[in-house]
């Protein structure tokens, strides 16, 4: 960090700043706001909007201030006449080509479009529209529709995608007017190397992204007097489903959730927890099996689905370090539909399952053709092939979906008293509860292993090594004479660094866990906007509370696991668990990036 300070002077007050400041960021330190709509921290810094210009003293031309380093006796003024005439035709230009259907968006009222037009005073679009042809919407996505008439080329996206993410799905084709977002060839998102996470939907200013909404099909299913409808909600959706009614970031609501959805005639309102306590549960053993047999080294998490294609698209080479177990929102889908089938004597074809994620790489998780274990398990219990087979998990809804769907319902969520989890697919431990923040999987499966291993608890059951927002997170855990080497990282541009020592063999940890999004499920694409570092770690904060709350807090102590195991699967990796809990990944074609 350079230490050596420069005296600068805005709007007529002086200041000290560090060298190496841009305007805009001294701007913000000092409580002055400059609007700007292609600027992201540390991400993204395109200059391309226009909006943020400032007049300095000096200069013969304004200066975009995302971009302009402060100097020495700087005079900088960010309200004269000529900055807000200026802010207000880059802004005109940039509507002039956006569509005016704000009421069809799917970000109207959180556009940040929109709001800029409503802070800088602007009302309309007095330049005509230059674009040549409307483009067809992108929906060759399971999770995600791009819709071009409303990208500004701010870039966000594909700064995220390239630096945060290092996927490079999508960039900058074309030049002038031809300019635009694309894939590669133009394929689609469906097409191209994007692994779904959404974390370009959660920077986009306007709805030129948006998830694939599957909140009509919801609504369908709840309709249908035929359809026994159950819900289940990832840990991460109670720590931010409040964001959507103006409850502070941070407050875990969940027994407000429970009330909601059950307000919502869904026939039984259950919680991934429970199936986040059976992973633990099977990869538990997995590890243990594997350290004990000499089985292939570092074990990898599977949970997150989005690292999931991410390694079948850039490194297959090591699928096989990648732990068998299926997600908890995919293991849920398969009990549901045989052992809580079985238990209701309920036809699992008239079993609709709906999940709540945080993710809008689940939407093209659930719809994986592997996933149908439930299906096969019937088919081949039953002896007939008949009908047209089944999902494990029919629809995905994300948080902002769900926020969405309670609004609708005319449901006061913030005046909701708390109720419970139906039985027992409701039942949960502490340990399942962080998974949703990074290190939350490893810390509840150390939990676990060491009891496995030496009968008694870890000394502390919270594992602060995993804890926490640094990007790689390395630890070594002492069970029985053994040293357990382990690493955390979340957001795929840091687990490509781990990765490249596992294909190169220079690592020699036993467990890695990798989710997809910065600070884990708290903080994935389908999460509420704005989805920043503040409110992913309020978030974060709130699960490793509500862990600390509960009675039980290990995986192994769930009893409606335990009881799962002697009534159904028998126990953990046997023959049943590994048709209907585990699965297999697949080297994905491999689509050449531009310039390759």
């Amino acid at each position: 960090m350079n230490h050596k300070q420069l005296r600068i002077r805005i709007n007529g007050s002086d200041y000290l700043m560090y060298e190496g400041t841009t305007v805009l960021e001294a701007c913000l330190e000092t409580g002055i706001k400059v609007p700007n709509l292609c600027y992201l921290e540390g991400v993204s810094e395109r200059a391309s909007c226009g909006l943020c210009v400032v007049e300095v003293e000096g200069a013969k031309s304004l200066l975009r201030a995302c971009v302009t380093k402060i100097s020495e006796g700087m005079q900088i003024f960010t309200n004269t006449k000529r900055v807000r005439r200026a802010r207000k035709t880059n802004l005109k230009l940039l509507l002039s080509n956006h569509p005016r259907n704000c009421l069809q968006c799917d970000k109207n009222m959180k556009c940040e479009l929109q709001k800029m037009a409503d802070e800088l005073d602007v009302r309309e679009a007095t330049y005509p529209n230059i674009r040549k042809k409307k483009v067809k919407l992108d929906e060759t996505s399971h999770s995600l529709i791009r819709d071009h008439d409303k990208c500004i080329l701010c870039a966000r996206c594909v700064e995220v995608c390239s630096q945060m993410q290092s996927v490079k799905a999508i960039d900058i084709a074309g030049r002038g007017m031809d300019a635009h977002v694309s894939t590669f060839f133009d394929r689609g998102l469906g097409n191209s190397e994007c692994v779904n996470c959404g974390q370009c939907l959660l920077v986009c200013p306007t709805g030129a992204l948006m998830a694939k909404s599957e909140v009509d099909k919801v609504w369908g299913a709840l309709d249908d007097p035929d359809k026994f409808v159950v819900v289940q909600t990832a840990p991460a959706i109670r720590a931010a489903i409040g964001e959507e009614f103006g409850i502070e970031s941070g407050t875990s609501t969940t027994g407000k959730l429970v009330a909601a959805l059950r307000k919502m005639n869904y026939d039984r309102v259950f919680d991934t927890q429970f199936t986040a306590d059976l992973t633990i549960v099977e990869e538990g053993h997995e590890l243990i099996d594997r350290i004990k047999t000499g089985g292939v080294l570092p074990m990898i998490t599977s949970c997150s689905p989005g690292w999931i294609r991410f390694a079948e698209n850039f490194f297959p080479g090591i699928l096989s370090h990648i732990s068998s177990c299926k997600s908890p929102q995919q293991m849920f889908g398969a009990a549901a539909k045989t052992y809580y089938a079985e238990k209701l004597d309920i036809s699992p074809e008239k079993i609709t399952v709906v999940s709540v994620m945080p993710c809008t790489a689940k939407k093209f998780e659930a719809k994986r053709k592997e996933m149908n274990s439930a299906y096969r398990y019937w088919k081949e219990k039953t002896g007939t092939d008949e009908g047209k087979g089944f999902p494990d998990v029919d629809h995905v809804l994300t948080t902002r979906e769900l926020g969405d769907m309670i609004r609708e319902a005319g449901i006061d969520y913030a005046k909701l008293a708390g109720e419970r989890f139906d039985i027992p697919l409701g039942t949960s431990t502490g340990a399942a509860t962080i998974f949703g923040a990074t290190g939350g999987v490893m810390e509840a499966a150390l939990r676990t292993a060491y009891f496995k291993l030496t009968g008694s608890k870890m000394p502390r059951l919270d594992f602060e090594p995993a804890r926490g927002m640094k990007e790689i997170k390395e630890a070594s855990v002492e069970i029985n004479g053994l040293n357990v080497n382990v690493a955390v990282a979340h957001g795929l541009g840091n687990a490509r660094k781990i990765l490249e020592k596992v294909k190169d063999g220079k690592c020699n940890y036993h467990f890695i866990e990798i989710m997809t999004c910065p600070g884990g499920c708290i903080g994935g694409g389908g999460q509420p906007v704005p989805t920043n570092y503040e409110r992913r770690k309020r978030r974060m904060e709130a699960l490793y509370r509500e862990d600390e709350s509960m009675e039980l807090r290990q995986s192994h102590e769930n009893p409606a696991v335990i009881e799962l195991y002697e009534k159904f699967l028998e126990k953990p990796l046997g023959d049943l668990s590994h048709r209907l809990l585990h699965t297999e990944y697949r080297k994905t074609p491999y689509i050449p990036r531009t310039g390759e």
